[in-house]
C-alpha cells in the first residue's frame, strides 16, 4: 500500500485531534503546513491519486444520475482529480457560516472511456444541507428512516447522546433494529438520489434525506449496518465526513467505506470477498484515522448492540449556533434533546403566560420529546421511539380537541376529484386561554405542516380553533416541512380558512365569545316545504328540504336554521296555494273572505311550527345516532387493521427468527461435518499406530 509515500501523507493531510473543527488556525502553522505540501510535490500527488482509486467516488455521468465508484478506479492518473496543494480552509464550526470553503481549484471534469463525467463538490454536502432550516426536521428525516423499517420487522428507534471517544465532545446516536442494509444499499445510501422505497406508504421517496439531514446536524457522520439476507450476513461501515473532504482539500466527495462477511464455518467476521485487501486497507485507513473509533477493534465493537440486523448512525461534530454553543442541547433536560435551552416566552396577559408557553404548539419548537410525540399521525403499538432512555409517548391531536365536528372536503382538479379528505375541526381543551391556533397538515401518516396559521385573526377571531387532516393529494417539500405551492394546495388553504371562520362565527359562544355574525333573518314558507340548513361535505351550509304534505306546494323558500339551538322559527303568512281567483261580491264578503283565510293561515302557521320543531328534533336524534354509529364503525375499521398489522408483523417476525434459526442449523451442521472428518482423521491416525506397530 504504497509504504514510501505514507509517511508523506500523513505530514500533508492529518487532522490533529486538538485543532478539528476550530474556526481559526494559528497563521505560522498554516505556512508551515503550506511549505511541507510544496516540498512533498509530485509525491504527495500521486499518493493522492492511488488514495482516490481505493476510495469510493460519487460521479455523475450523462444521464445525470449518481453512481458509486467500487473497487480500483479504471481511470489513468492523468484524468483523476487530486486533492488541493493549497493548504484547506479550517472547518467552521457553525453551519451557516461552514459552506464558504474554496479547495483553490476550478470545477473538474474527467474522462472515462471517452466519456465526460463531473464530480460531484465537496461544497454540495453543505449546500444540499441548508434546504433543512430547522435541525428537528433534519433529525424527523433520520426518524422516518426507521419508521419505514417497520414493514422490515423494526420495533424501535433509539435517539442518545454520546461522547466521541477522541476528544469526549458530544454526538447524535439514531439507532434501529430494522431489516439493516447490506453493502450495496448503504452505498446508495450515502450516494445521491437512490430511493429503494417502493412502497406506496414509505414516508421517504426522494433517496436525499439521510444526506441534508446528516450534514445539517454535524460535520460528519458515521454508519454501521447488518444485514441479514440470504443466509449471508454482513457488516458496512461507511463515512460521510465534511472534515476529512476540507482538510485535505478534495475537489469531489469521497466516502470510504469497508464491509465484512460471517465466515459460517468458523463463525468469525472477516474481510468480505467483494473487494481486493488493497482496496480494503485503504478504506480502513481512512476511516481510522476521521472516525471517532482509532482502531479496528473499535470500529467492530460497533456491532455489539446492534444484533444480525440493524442500523446505526453517529453524527459527531455537531453544528454550534451563533452564541457558541452546540446547536442541541443536551443538557437543559436529561431527558430530551432542546434548541435553544428553555421554553420561548409568549405574549400573553400573566394569567395565561404559563398554559402558552407549556402547551405543544409552542413546545414542539423546542422540545424534541414534544416534537416526536406528534410527528407520525399513529404509529403501531409495536413500535416505540427511545428519546434519552424515555419512551416517546404518542400524542393524538385529535384528542386535545373539544366541541368537534367532522367535515369531508373533496379537492378536484379539471372537474376530477384528486381526493376526500375528513377534517376534524374544534376548539382546544385550553380555549380560550391559549392563542394558539391552525391545522395540523399530515401526509402519509407523517407530520408536515403543525398549526399551520391559515388565518391571521383580529379581535381574537379563530383563537383556539384547531384542525387535525392527512392530506396525501398533495406532495411535501424536500424537507417534509411545507407542500409544494399547486394550486391544489391553494384550493385547500382557502378551504381550511373558510372552515376556520364557519366554526368560529358559529360556535364562538361555546367560549364566552359574544355571537358577532348576524343570522340571515327568518322568512315564512310560502308552499307546503321548510328547508333547513346543514353542514355539506364541502364544510358549506346546504339546505334539506322536509315536505309536509300541503296541498298546492309551491317553490321551495329556505328557512334559516340557528345551529346553536334545537327550535326553527317561522312567521305566519298566507300561503300561495290557499289563493284563489275571485270575482268581487261585495265589501262585506271580501272582508269575511279575508278574515277565514288569515285564520286558517295563523293555525296553519301554528301546526307547522310544533311539526318543525318535532322534525327538527328527530332529524338531530337521527344524526346523533349515525354519527355514534359512524365512529363505532371507525373504531372497528382501526381495530381490524391494527390486528392486520400486528399479525403482518408476527408473520415477519416469525419469518425472521425461522431465518435465524435455519442459519443456526446450517452453522451447527458445518461444525458437525468438521468434527466428524477430525475424528476420522484421528481414528485414521490410529489405526496406522496400530499397524506399525503390529508390523
Amino acid at each position: 500500500m504504497m509504504v514510501g509515500l505514507e509517511k508523506v501523507d500523513l505530514k500533508a493531510i492529518k487532522l490533529e485531534t486538538e485543532y478539528v473543527g476550530e474556526g481559526v488556525q494559528e497563521e505560522n502553522r498554516r505556512k508551515a503546513q503550506q511549505a511541507e505540501v510544496r516540498k512533498s510535490g509530485t509525491q504527495f500527488k500521486r499518493q493522492k491519486t492511488e488514495e482516490n482509486r481505493s476510495l469510493i467516488a460519487l460521479t455523475t455521468g450523462q444521464s445525470n444520475s449518481i453512481v458509486l465508484e467500487r473497487g480500483k478506479s479504471p481511470l489513468d492518473d492523468s484524468s483523476i482529480s487530486f486533492a488541493s496543494t493549497i493548504c484547506p480552509a479550517p472547518l467552521c464550526r457553525q453551519f451557516w457560516k461552514a459552506g464558504n470553503y474554496d479547495d483553490g481549484l476550478n470545477s473538474k471534469t474527467t474522462l472515462q472511456n471517452g466519456k465526460s463525467y463531473l464530480h460531484v463538490h465537496p461544497m454540495f454536502l453543505h449546500s444540499n444541507a441548508t434546504s433543512h432550516k430547522w435541525a428537528f426536521g433534519a433529525i424527523a428525516e433520520l426518524i422516518d428512516n426507521a419508521v419505514d423499517e417497520i414493514q422490515n420487522g423494526a420495533t424501535f428507534v433509539i435517539v442518545d447522546k454520546i461522547l466521541n471517544p477522541r476528544d469526549q465532545s458530544p454526538a447524535l446516536l439514531i439507532q434501529d433494529n430494522g431489516g439493516g442494509m447490506d453493502p450495496e444499499a448503504i452505498r446508495r445510501c450515502m450516494s445521491f438520489g437512490f430511493s429503494d422505497k417502493k412502497s406506496k406508504a414509505a414516508i421517504g421517496q426522494y433517496g436525499n434525506g439521510f444526506k441534508t439531514s446528516t450534514m445539517r446536524l454535524g460535520a460528519d457522520v458515521i454508519v454501521f449496518s447488518c444485514h441479514l439476507g440470504d443466509r449471508v450476513m454482513t457488516q458496512s461501515i461507511g463515512l460521510l465526513s465534511y472534515t476529512f473532504l476540507t482538510q485535505t482539500g478534495h475537489d469531489r466527495i469521497v466516502v470510504p467505506m469497508v464491509d465484512y462477511e460471517l465466515n459460517t464455518i468458523t463463525g468469525n467476521m472477516e474481510i468480505s470477498q467483494r473487494y481486493d485487501k488493497e482496496y480494503f486497507m485503504s478504506n480502513l485507513s481512512m476511516l481510522l484515522q476521521w472516525s471517532p473509533y482509532s482502531t479496528e477493534a473499535e470500529l467492530l465493537k460497533q456491532f455489539d448492540d446492534i444484533g444480525s440486523h440493524g442500523t446505526k448512525v453517529i453524527i459527531y461534530n455537531l453544528w454550534f449556533s451563533d452564541d457558541g454553543n452546540v446547536e442541541l442541547d443536551f443538557d437543559t433536560d436529561p431527558e430530551d434533546i432542546r434548541i435553544g435551552g428553555d421554553v420561548k416566552k409568549v405574549q400573553a396577559i400573566p394569567a395565561w403566560r404559563s398554559v402558552n408557553e407549556q402547551h405543544i404548539a409552542n413546545r414542539l419548537h423546542h422540545s424534541l420529546r414534544a416534537y416526536l410525540s406528534i410527528l407520525y399521525l399513529k404509529i403501531p403499538e409495536t413500535f416505540t421511539i427511545v428519546l434519552r432512555g424515555q419512551f416517546v409517548e404518542h400524542r393524538n391531536l385529535v384528542l386535545d380537541l373539544k366541541f368537534q365536528e367532522f367535515i369531508v372536503y373533496r379537492p378536484q382538479t379539471g372537474g376530477c376529484k384528486e381526493a376526500e379528505v375528513l377534517t376534524t375541526i374544534g376548539f382546544l381543551k385550553e380555549a380560550p386561554h391559549v392563542t394558539a391556533h391552525g391545522f395540523n397538515v399530515y401526509h402519509k401518516n407523517r407530520l408536515i405542516l403543525p398549526f399551520w396559521p391559515v388565518v391571521s385573526y383580529s379581535d381574537s377571531r379563530g383563537r383556539g380553533v384547531v384542525g387535525v387532516l392527512e392530506a396525501n393529494f398533495v406532495e411535501p417539500t424536500h424537507n417534509k416541512q411545507d407542500f409544494e405551492r399547486t394550486s391544489l394546495l391553494q384550493k385547500l388553504e382557502s378551504r381550511l380558512k373558510e372552515m376556520t371562520w364557519e366554526y368560529w362565527d358559529y360556535h364562538c359562544g361555546l367560549i364566552g365569545y359574544q355571537v358577532k355574525k348576524k343570522l340571515p333573518p327568518i322568512e315564512p314558507p310560502q308552499d307546503s316545504q321548510v328547508s333547513s340548513p346543514s353542514l355539506s361535505n364541502s364544510g358549506k351550509m346546504k339546505y334539506v328540504t322536509l315536505n309536509h304534505g300541503m296541498p298546492n306546494g309551491g317553490k321551495t323558500k329556505p328557512v334559516t336554521l340557528n345551529q346553536n339551538h334545537h327550535s326553527i322559527r317561522v312567521k305566519a303568512a298566507s300561503p300561495a296555494g290557499l289563493s284563489s281567483k275571485r270575482k268581487d261580491h261585495g265589501g262585506d264578503l271580501n272582508k269575511f273572505e279575508s278574515m277565514k283565510r288569515q285564520a286558517g293561515t295563523r293555525a296553519y302557521a301554528h301546526n307547522l311550527e310544533i311539526q318543525s320543531v318535532g322534525t327538527t328534533n328527530q332529524l338531530n336524534k337521527e344524526t346523533m345516532n349515525l354519527i355514534q354509529e359512524n365512529k363505532k364503525l371507525h373504531a372497528k375499521c382501526l381495530e381490524h387493521e391494527k390486528m392486520k398489522e400486528d399479525l403482518d408483523l408476527k408473520v415477519r417476525q416469525l419469518r425472521r427468527e425461522l431465518g435465524d434459526v435455519q442459519q443456526e442449523y446450517d452453522r451447527l451442521m458445518v461444525e458437525l461435518t468438521s468434527l466428524d472428518t477430525v475424528k476420522e482423521e484421528k481414528h485414521g491416525g490410529k489405526l496406522g499406530v496400530s499397524d506399525s506397530q503390529h508390523v
